[in-house]
């Protein structure tokens, strides 16, 4: 979902500060590059122009444009000749000899002596709207006249002067790092340097490589340069590059420092120095290691990084740094100087220097400690305990038992176990034969890890044919995981391998997932993988209190792409559990069970053979709902004044992208200082205040886009390009285009699945707790996995921040996702949220009850949430308690609800919903649901309809279980705009409730 809201431009300091310099020092008639400040309109005549001074006479203008342009076949794009005095396009013009280092152009003058304006790059969008733009660059094509055509003399001398290359502001420049070298110009630099493997081109943290295929014409005029010069403060974490241009085909190159000294042999360790496209740490804590490979003629920007500790003496230092490939090296020569002054924060508060390339090697929050409101871990032999929730083990290391012990209402954990299971989880091996083996030894069990937030434990179990080595980890929350390695000790052939769950009917009541929407579970369910159209490899299988999901995975599991991305990145299918499509899962009833059956089919294994049977497990609910939540925080989700937002009662304040103070997608820290003056000023007057930031997409604008792209695809994921006209000419190829916001030229290209850039999204939202203020986060969908969510959350919450974490999706049962439920999608993250808003494309009116229930309400797993499609179903949405979000839907606004909520004083109260044996109010038709909010003395009743057509219905009320005296009640039903007109009501009365609506009463005593 994205913000509709038509926000201001805000040029950051970093753009103001790449204006345009001359580079006429360097050579006699060098062309100056500036800023066209935005004096052209870019739809029509694209972002690229060169000013040209006509002074010769005639009808014949020549010039030839020295441009050297990185795009690719610019002899098959238009050329725009436009008279500098009228504005006036030129149509008699004539190119030739357009290459990519130069063109030649002849035009008519129609004003005579005087500038011209030559563009060279338009392009025209051909889209499917304005937010996934198509740019597509004109073709060339004959405008002039047979006449004109025909006094044009190619041996015509130049009558021109290019005075400057002008873009059509600073961020679109291709100064100086997209200005190529000549071919000429690059064959003598390869004539100079015969006999080498490759080159080092070092280059400052303020001018990022940015090409691949051609060298800038900024390393011809340097020259190859053996040493690099730098200034740091203390304290600084200093960014460099070292451009590597590969000679020949180039394997495995590695970056090598050594330590610096100075005079005094004070040093710098080489532990503080070290290379991002090499070494690491993964989003998950483990080391990472990458071989970077440069094909012949290619440019690889190896990003490095020095962090000068506080402590240093100030003064020059000096050391080397090896870059080598093979039995190639070359050695430059590091001189640091290191400045008297202490910077803040690592210079982390200037992202423009490149200083937050150190965040990509993060472990911020990285601990598994408890995060409220879950307990720690207890194990008593092979019994754990957590919060809710029960898991009890077998000797094989897989379940025997999992319970819970939340109450039918879902506001409290009571004392009576939930059962899931019938009987133990088995692994059941069948041999060719149809004999299953079944004379399992278990050689050991042991716990691995007794932690607060983990508990860890192996056990091996053999027969003579196999061996399955079990590791299972469960933590606070909830999340059960499993390696299943079997290993063949001899050749054996299968006819299936599977993993069988009996299931308790009682929690087994509803499913989702598989291809099926949210609702009652199916008598049967038959499914096979899909993986090429479906993102499907589990399910959700439950009751309102207690259930599980559960996923079969790959041993390379690799997050596939999400939202309408998904068919471009989808997932792996799993060797084992997919075994050449032949998997798949049954859930079917056996006796007295809803037995769920995972096979794989029919193969065979050579001795030595290894297959990994992984699986995860969530036992869900994750924590009792939070009603008092619910009622006090009444969301306004758009930028606007905060005395209008705080006059609507809303009390927290969601700031989307594409806004004054938020303006680039998950890219929140440009127009920092303005979001925090806005933040500031919110909680003087009793709001809070969220951003929009996830990971998905990351805007054009972010400081360090070409950093991340010398990553290969590490950070973005492999596409066929396109998009908005930036990305082709910045980017280049090689990636999806995604989000673009028009108002203000942002455009996001796709995040890859999990990475380093995770790292950075932890320390990105610390800071933006720690520096600016924020009480939460809004994510648009999410595209990082429980690891982060978790690491999120400790960020977020620390120091006693609020920590408010909100989910919105739009339905993702679609072919472009996958057909996948967005809350089994998310359903990892929900242990860490605080409400859900599921979203556009989500029907209110065509789905029943159960839909509601467990795809969009959130009950079963202890959320609650709002609605948005079409402003959502005011009537449906109060039987969970539910309303929309004000302002997003122009058509429904919460604020009736909302008082009456306050006038009821709903705080406090005891939810009893439909779902719930102890709910003290029922229709007498099965199609109208109630929900009870009860408190002492009073309750709220709210009643819902599902029924086809306009029907009667009475009121059926346990006066015991209400709490209140039927002598002494008093029924109303108050006037709520919008909503219902003020009624007379008695408990005996028939209460006449239109289709697809409801109503509110109140019972006093």
């Amino acid at each position: 979902m994205q913000n509709n809201s038509k926000p201001r431009f805000f040029i950051s300091s970093l753009f103001a500060l790449c204006l345009f310099i001359t580079t006429g020092a360097l050579h006699a008639q060098e062309l100056k590059y500036t800023d066209g400040n935005n004096s052209w309109n870019p739809s029509l005549l694209g972002n690229h122009r060169a000013v040209v001074q006509f002074t010769g006479s005639g009808t014949v203008a020549k010039t030839t444009i020295d441009w050297r342009r990185r795009d690719e076949n610019p002899e098959m794009k238009q050329i725009i000749v436009q008279d500098a005095k009228t504005g006036k396009d030129i149509l008699n013009v004539k190119p030739e000899n357009i290459n990519r280092e130069s063109g030649t152009i002849f035009f008519e003058p129609v004003s005579g002596k005087g500038t011209y304006y030559v563009y060279y790059l338009p392009y025209i969008d051909e889209g499917p709207n304005v937010y996934y733009p198509k740019g597509v660059y004109v073709k060339a094509k004959n405008t002039a006249d047979a006449a004109w055509l025909s006094t044009v003399k190619t041996d015509l001398k130049t009558n021109c002067n290019v005075s400057e290359i002008q873009s059509i502001n600073a961020f679109n420049s291709f100064y100086p790092m997209e200005v190529i070298a000549t071919a000429t110009e690059t064959q003598n630099l390869i004539a100079q340097n015969k006999g080498k493997a490759f080159l080092v081109f070092p280059e400052d943290r303020m001018n990022s490589i940015r090409m691949q295929k051609d060298l800038p014409k900024r390393w011809i005029d340097k020259g190859v340069q053996n040493t690099f010069t730098d200034t740091a403060l203390k304290g600084e974490y200093l960014a460099f590059q070292l451009g590597v241009y590969a000679l020949q085909d180039l394997s495995n190159v590695k970056i090598t420092f050594s330590d610096l000294k100075n005079k005094e042999g004070k040093t710098i360790s080489a532990k503080n120095i070290s290379c991002i496209n090499t070494d690491g740490i993964k989003y998950d804590g483990s080391v990472f290691s990458n071989s970077v490979n440069v094909p012949k003629g290619r440019i690889q920007a190896m990003w490095c990084g020095i962090d000068v500790p506080e402590s240093t003496t100030a003064g020059d230092y000096l050391g080397e740094v090896l870059v080598s490939s093979g039995g190639a090296t070359q050695a430059v020569s590091l001189h640091l100087v290191v400045n008297e002054d202490v910077t803040k924060n690592g210079g982390i508060d200037h992202p423009e220097k490149m200083t937050r390339l150190k965040w990509l090697n993060s472990t911020m929050a990285q601990e598994n400690t408890v995060i409220a409101p879950y307990t720690p871990l207890e194990v008593k032999e092979t019994e754990i305990s957590l919060l809710g929730r029960k898991v009890l083990l077998n000797k094989n290391g897989l379940p025997t038992q999992i319970q819970t012990f939340f109450t039918p209402e879902m506001t409290s954990i009571g004392t009576k176990a939930n059962n899931i299971l019938v009987a133990p989880a088995q692994f059941h091996l069948v041999d060719n034969a149809g004999k299953e083996i079944n004379n399992w030894k278990n050689t050991s069990f042991k716990f691995t890890k007794k932690e607060a937030g983990t508990v860890a434990w192996e056990s091996t179990n053999t027969d003579t044919a196999v061996e399955m080595q079990v590791n299972g980890t469960l933590e606070f929350d909830g999340f059960l995981s499993y390696t299943v390695k079997i290993t063949a000790l001899e050749d054996v052939t299968f006819n299936d391998i599977n993993f069988q769950m009996p299931l308790q009917p009682t929690s087994a009541k509803y499913l989702m997932g598989l291809g099926q929407k949210g609702g009652e579970r199916p008598e049967s369910l038959k499914w096979k993988w899909d993986v090429a159209n479906k993102n499907q490899d589990g399910a959700w299988i439950g009751n309102v209190n207690s259930g599980l999901q559960f996923s079969l995975r790959d041993e390379k599991y690799s997050r596939p792409l999400n939202t309408n991305f998904y068919l471009q990145k989808p997932l792996i299918l799993p060797a084992s559990w997919g075994n050449e499509n032949k998997g798949g899962i049954d859930i079917v009833p056996s006796g007295k069970t809803v037995l769920v059956n995972a096979y794989s089919g029919n193969r065979t294994m050579k001795k030595g053979d290894v297959l990994y049977y992984n699986f995860n497990l969530l036992i869900t609910p994750f924590h009792a709902i939070n009603t008092d939540f619910q009622w006090d925080s009444r969301f306004y989700h758009r930028y606007n004044n905060l005395d209008t937002i705080a006059k609507t009662g809303a009390t927290i304040v969601n700031i989307h992208h594409a806004t004054p103070i938020n303006p680039y997608i998950n890219y929140p820290f440009i127009e920092h200082e303005k979001m925090k003056n806005y933040i500031d000023e919110a909680h003087s007057k009793g709001l809070k205040v969220k951003i929009y930031n996830t990971i998905r997409e990351l805007s054009n604008k972010s400081y360090e886009i070409h950093a991340l792209r010398s990553l290969g695809h590490e950070i973005f994921t492999p596409g066929k390009g396109g998009g908005f006209n930036w990305l082709q000419e910045h980017i280049g190829e090689d990636y999806i285009a995604a989000w673009f916001v028009p108002e203000i030229k942002d455009a996001a290209i796709v995040n890859s699945g999990m990475n380093r850039w995770h790292n950075y999204y932890v320390e990105g939202m610390n800071w933006l707790v720690q520096n600016v203020g924020i009480d939460g986060v809004y994510l648009d969908d999410v595209a990082f996995d429980r690891v982060t969510m978790k690491r999120v959350k400790r960020v977020l919450t620390k120091d006693g921040h609020p920590g408010i974490i909100d989910l919105h999706s739009a339905n993702q049962y679609n072919k472009s996702d996958g057909f996948n439920n967005s809350a089994n999608l998310y359903m990892e993250h929900f242990p860490y949220l605080n409400k859900l808003w599921f979203g556009e494309y989500f029907d209110y009116e065509k789905n029943q009850p159960d839909f509601f229930l467990t795809e969009v309400s959130g009950i079963p797993f202890g959320l609650m949430g709002e609605m948005l499609q079409d402003g959502g179903n005011a009537w449906r949405g109060m039987i969970y308690g539910m309303t929309n979000r004000m302002p997003w839907s122009e058509n429904a606004d919460p604020r009736p609800i909302w008082k009456v909520w306050n006038d009821f004083g709903i705080k406090g109260s005891e939810m009893v919903g439909y779902w719930s044996e102890n709910c003290p109010v029922r229709t007498t038709n099965a199609k109208v649901l109630a929900t009870v909010y009860k408190k002492k003395g009073a309750a709220l009743i709210s009643i819902a309809s599902w029924a086809d057509e306009d029907v009667k219905v009475k009121l059926n009320i346990d006066w015991k279980k209400l709490g209140i005296d039927p002598a002494k009640a008093k029924i109303t039903i108050p006037e709520v705009k919008n909503f219902q007109s003020a009624q007379q009501f008695s408990v005996n009365s028939e209460l006449s409730v239109a289709k697809g609506k409801g109503f509110l009463l109140i019972v006093n005593q």
